[in-house]
């Protein structure tokens, strides 16, 4: 089954030492076969050894014992590696059995965002905006279903055959999505979604090109002002990151409640309430949505509402709640434009089984919503605040709309979208809000271009 292997030598040209490349170096290395044998050997020892129960309360016992397993067997099978690659061997084997397998280095890497598993030998990554293929791999659908089964399970959650999808967070906030046959064609799927542990701030979002001085002053001004927002834009556009930074500038002493489908928002205000939406139990009972919780929280005296995102009914309960004394409430949406991002409103009050006409859900909305904060992600993989946009009222039958700020791209050059940030030098109608709330604005932010690299 095994020979005596040679000592191995250095990585091979063009491999990282990198060991989120988990994958890449242990091909490199010739010694895959040999590392998913050891982990079987090594997890049997140490089921003997625990009765069949492996404590992960006791990490670090768990861990020595699994490298006195490890080096148990690497004797037995008369296996020799270069001290570097029994070291790496050593760290895929003990995050196998106690983690989250071979994408944990990649969990681990701070310059990554998400995860992408598509079965067992397809991972991406997205790094910086854009998405690589990496040479980490699965040794089956079996191995990959364990690590699945590993990240669902302590969450209370499960994915099988009569329930294969699972959407869930893990305790660090990560959002989880699992997909298994017989729904995904090609083997299970795994997405993990990462955030910052550190919330990003406006200076941070500055300094990225997201947004630029003056539009944080803006945007300020308009959460001090109770402007009613919604932030809008397509997937991994950056729309809760910057809608976590733009709930900072709410006032500490107002009562904030948060309602999300997965958390991940993280204000720092001293009274925030979070609430959360639970999906049905294994019976199909239990569930309690997000529109409920959007009825309920209006029962809590909030100050402000702020939904991470409507998806369906609740944006009609999100409309009455702002046009009902709960102004400089919040929420985020998926589409393609200002325009769009109304539109998709609309649907969403319909989806409430409301008898309301369209043309009362459009007087609904504009009278609710006062600004889109539209955003985009470029070709080059940045995320761009692209429209700012102000919802002006209605003019017959169609909701009127107007550009505040708009994003110009004035080239591409060495891999960057390079453009402004341009106001359109006209004020927004709810302009008098600042007025009367004793907020001050540059004299020239409505007129000033600002260039964006």
């Amino acid at each position: 089954m095994f020979t005596n292997r040679p000592a191995v030598a250095a990585q091979s040209q063009g491999s990282s030492d990198n060991f989120g490349q988990t994958g890449s170096q242990l091909e490199t290395w010739n010694v895959l076969t040999d590392v998913y044998h050891i982990r079987d050997r090594v997890q049997r020892k140490l089921l003997a050894e625990t009765d069949g129960e492996v404590n992960l309360t006791h990490l670090p016992q768990m861990r020595q014992m699994i490298e006195t397993f490890f080096n148990q067997v690497l004797a037995e099978e008369n296996l020799l590696y270069t001290r570097s690659v029994r070291a790496k061997m050593l760290e895929w084997v003990q995050s196998d059995i106690l983690g989250y397998g071979p994408i944990e280095p990649l969990l681990n890497d701070g310059s990554i965002t998400e995860v992408m598993v598509n079965g067992p030998k397809n991972v991406f990554v997205e790094r910086n905006g854009l998405i690589e293929r990496t040479n980490v791999v699965f040794e089956d659908n079996a191995h990959l279903m364990r690590i699945i089964d590993r990240i669902v399970s302590p969450l209370g959650r499960r994915v099988d055959e009569s329930s294969p999808m699972v959407d869930a967070r893990l305790p660090n906030g990560y959002r989880v999505n699992a997909t298994i046959p017989p729904l995904s064609l090609e083997g299970p799927l795994l997405t993990i979604r990462k955030f910052a542990q550190t919330p990003f701030t406006a200076q941070d979002l500055i300094a990225n090109g997201t947004l630029t001085p003056n539009l944080v002053t803006f945007l300020k001004a308009c959460v001090e002002a109770r402007v009613n927002i919604v932030i809008s834009g397509g997937t991994g556009t950056g729309k809760t990151t910057l809608l976590n930074v733009v709930s900072a500038f709410i006032p500490r002493r107002e009562r904030i409640i948060t309602i999300e489908d997965t958390a991940e928002l993280q204000l720092k205000q001293d009274h925030v309430i979070r609430v959360e939406y639970r999906p049905p139990n294994i019976e199909g009972k239990g569930e309690v949505t997000i529109r409920r919780l959007v009825v309920n929280a209006l029962r809590m005296r909030p100050d402000r509402i702020i939904v991470g995102e409507s998806r369906s009914g609740e944006a009609l309960d999100m409309l009455q709640a702002m046009n009902t004394g709960h102004d400089g409430s919040m929420t985020t949406i998926h589409s393609n434009g200002p325009r769009d991002t109304l539109r998709r409103i609309e649907t969403m009050v319909l989806m409430a089984g409301t008898e309301l006409t369209l043309q009362a859900i459009r007087e609904q909305v504009s009278s609710a919503i006062d600004l889109v904060v539209h955003m985009q992600r470029m070709r080059d993989g940045t995320r761009r605040v692209t429209n700012v946009t102000e919802v002006q009222g209605m003019e017959s039958e169609t909701i009127v709309l107007q550009d505040i700020f708009v994003f110009e791209q004035t080239g591409f050059q060495n891999g960057r979208v390079w453009g402004k940030l341009a106001a359109t030098g006209l004020r927004p109608k709810f302009s008098e809000k600042f007025a009367v709330n004793n907020i001050e604005l540059p004299i020239d932010i409505f007129s000033s271009e600002e260039h964006v690299i």
